[in-house]
C-alpha cells in the first residue's frame, strides 16, 4: 500500500499540482525581477501594505513607488484582481509538456520537443536558453548544439520550469521522472540547467508517496550527480534547516554562498525553492509565501513550490483563497490551449499518470 491508497487520490493530488503551481506563479508574479525585488524589498511591500505574514495573494502597493517597478501585469495578479490566471511561460510550458506526451508519449524523442516548440510555442513568448535553443532550431541545428550554439543561458532556470508534467505522469516514480526531464532538458540547456529539471521532476514524483517534503527532497537528490553545483546546494539548505537556524539566516548564508550566478540560474533558485519548502514543512500557503518572499525567481520558484506543496495536499485541501480566483482558467500562449480548464488540463494529466503506472507495473 502506497500514500496513493491512504492520503489524498491520484486526481486529487494531479489536480493540486496544478492548481498549486498556477496559483505559485500568480503570487510571484508581480515581483518577478530579482536585481529590483530583492528579498528585503519583497517584505518591505508587504510591511507597507500589512500584508506580513502573507497568507493570500499580494496586496496592491500601498507606496506608488513600489507599483512603479512592479511587473506591467500586476493588477491581474494582486488580490482581488485575480480572474483566472495571466498568461505566464512557467504555466505555458506545463501545457506544451501534457501536449507532447499525448501528441508522443513517453518514448518522445527531444527533437520531437523541438518540433512541438516550433509548431505550437510563439518566439516571442521564449527567454533566455529558450530562445537561444528556439532561434537555433529555426537554423536548422539539431539537439544537443541547440543548448551550446550561441546560448550563454546553458544553466538558467528554463529547463527546470518545463519541468512539472514528467512528475506529475511519474507518481512515485522520481528516476522515470528524472528521466523524462532530462530528454527535454537538454534542447536547451546544459550541466545544473539538466540536473535542475531533473531534480524538480524527481521531487514532485516523489511527493505522491513521500511521508514528508525531506524525504521527497532526498529522493530528488538522488537523481542528480551528488557532486553537482546543485546537489551541493540543496543539501547545505537541508543541513542548515536540521540545525534549527531561522528562515531568513538560512537564505542569507546561501545567497553569500551562491553570489554572483545571477538570479535566474539554477543554483540560487534551487537554494530559495528548497527553503521555502522544508521551512514551510508541507503548508501550502507558509510553503509558496516563504518561497516568494525569498526573491530572485520569484514567479518560478512560486510555481514549482505550489506544485510540490498542491502534490502533497491534494486540491482538496488547498485554501480557497488561492484556487477560487483561478475560476477554472488558464491563460496559454501555446497554440490551442488559451482558456483551457485546469481540471480538464489536470484530468488529462491523470489519465496520463495511470498509463505510466500501468507501464511500470507490467
Amino acid at each position: 500500500m502506497t500514500d496513493l491508497d491512504t492520503g489524498p487520490g491520484l486526481a486529487d493530488r494531479v489536480h493540486g499540482g496544478w492548481l498549486g503551481r498556477i496559483a505559485g506563479n500568480m503570487l510571484g508574479k508581480p515581483v518577478e525581477q530579482g536585481e529590483v525585488w530583492t528579498r528585503e524589498r519583497i517584505d518591505g511591500y508587504l510591511r507597507r501594505a500589512g500584508a506580513l505574514p502573507l497568507t493570500d495573494y499580494l496586496p496592491e502597493p500601498a507606496d506608488p513607488a513600489d507599483g512603479a517597478v512592479l511587473r506591467p501585469e500586476w493588477r491581474e495578479c494582486v488580490r482581488g484582481g485575480v480572474h483566472g490566471s495571466c498568461r505566464d511561460d512557467d504555466v505555458d510550458y506545463a501545457i506544451l509538456g501534457l501536449h507532447l506526451l499525448e501528441t508522443h508519449g513517453f518514448g518522445f524523442s527531444t527533437e520531437q520537443v523541438g518540433d512541438l516548440w516550433l509548431l505550437r510555442l510563439p518566439y516571442l513568448q521564449t527567454f533566455t536558453a529558450e530562445r537561444a535553443a528556439y532561434r537555433n532550431l529555426a537554423s536548422g541545428l539539431k539537439p544537443p548544439l541547440t543548448a551550446t550554439y550561441d546560448n550563454p543561458y546553458q544553466e538558467w532556470i528554463g529547463a527546470l520550469i518545463r519541468a512539472d508534467v514528467y512528475g506529475w505522469t511519474c507518481p512515485g516514480a522520481p528516476r522515470r521522472a528524472a528521466s523524462l526531464a532530462r530528454r527535454d532538458a537538454v534542447l536547451s540547456h546544459t550541466g545544473n540547467g539538466v540536473y535542475g529539471a531533473m531534480w524538480a521532476a524527481a521531487l514532485i514524483a516523489a511527493a505522491f508517496t513521500a511521508p514528508s517534503v525531506r524525504d521527497a527532497l532526498e529522493s530528488a537528490l538522488a537523481e542528480i550527480p551528488a557532486s553537482s553545483r546543485l546537489a551541493r546546494t540543496v543539501r547545505r539548505v537541508a543541513s542548515l534547516h536540521g540545525t534549527r537556524l531561522p528562515w531568513e539566516e538560512t537564505l542569507t548564508t546561501l545567497a553569500a554562498e551562491t553570489a554572483g550566478l545571477g538570479w535566474i540560474h539554477t543554483v540560487p533558485n534551487a537554494a530559495v525553492l528548497t527553503a521555502g519548502l522544508l521551512y514551510g514543512d508541507g503548508d501550502f500557503t507558509r510553503t509558496i509565501a516563504l518561497t516568494v518572499r525569498g526573491g530572485l525567481d520569484t514567479d518560478s520558484n512560486g510555481a514549482t513550490a505550489g506544485s510540490v506543496a498542491g502534490v502533497l495536499t491534494g486540491a482538496a485541501s488547498i485554501p480557497g483563497r488561492w484556487k477560487d480566483p483561478l475560476e477554472d482558467t488558464v491563460r496559454s500562449a501555446v497554440f490551442g490551449f488559451d482558456g483551457a480548464r485546469i481540471s480538464d488540463l489536470a484530468g488529462r494529466t491523470v489519465r496520463l499518470a495511470e498509463e505510466s503506472l500501468a507501464e511500470e507495473h507490467s
